[in-house]
């Protein structure tokens, strides 16, 4: 056998990530502690296998990362963030210039996206023991700031039968548990437009608006949405 047809060797772990991906170094990262956190769960993966995935020392993983907690707080933190930064920007434009249920429609709209983008859908990890940790405890604060915003935006959009009958607390949790409903149906394939328009127009139907409210609060989210940057 001549030396060319002789099986290539696996080439031993480099310094840095792959040079010609379109991710950064440290989201090649992330995207490969993503795929094995979803794959195998979080005790199951080690920052070993994280840096095998990239190919890359383990060492040098850790130039970029503390470890494997730090991976998933920012995973996490990812798939809540951007939702939030662009609610504080509606909510202040409410009454003036922007209806409650136009704001929520918006809201809904980018946590959707925000949630259908997320690397590997790691919202499928919230609800995992190690992520009720201390560690964890910045990541839960924003998602419940989030799911207070939903039940503000909610309860001043609701028909006045739901506000009356709903607190603004519990009308929050229904809410975002509504629009992470995307989480589960990213399991069964990509997200389409068809599955945020419903998952928006039943979000304000649980706050009582009727055919021709949801239709106007989703125009409404349209034109904010090209204003108020994420």
């Amino acid at each position: 056998m001549s030396s060319d047809d002789r099986p290539a060797r696996p080439g031993r772990p480099r310094a840095v990530p792959n040079a010609d991906s379109v991710l950064s170094p440290r989201d090649q990262i992330l995207d490969a502690a993503a795929a094995l956190f979803v794959e195998n769960g979080i005790s199951a993966t080690s920052t070993r296998a994280i840096a095998e995935r990239v190919g890359i020392r383990q060492a040098s993983l850790y130039y970029h990362f503390a470890g494997k907690d730090d991976m998933l707080v920012e995973l996490l933190t990812t798939s809540v963030r951007p939702s939030l930064e662009l609610v504080r920007g509606l909510e202040q434009l409410v009454p003036e210039t922007a209806s409650a249920a136009g704001a929520l429609a918006a809201l809904v709209v980018a946590d959707v996206d925000t949630l259908a983008r997320t690397p590997h859908n790691i919202g499928t990890l919230y609800l995992l023991p190690e992520v009720q940790g201390e560690r964890y405890d910045g990541f839960r604060a924003e998602r419940v700031e989030l799911q207070d915003t939903y039940g503000r935006l909610g309860s001043l959009a609701a028909d006045p039968d739901v506000a009356a009958s709903v607190t603004q607390q519990r009308l929050g949790v229904v809410l975002i548990q509504l629009a992470e409903t995307v989480i589960q149906l990213r399991r069964s394939g990509p997200v389409q437009d068809a599955d945020r328009d419903a998952i928006v127009a039943t979000c304000l139907r649980a706050c009582g608006l009727d055919t021709a409210a949801v239709a106007a609060a989703r125009r409404e989210a349209e034109a904010l949405l090209a204003t108020v940057a994420v």
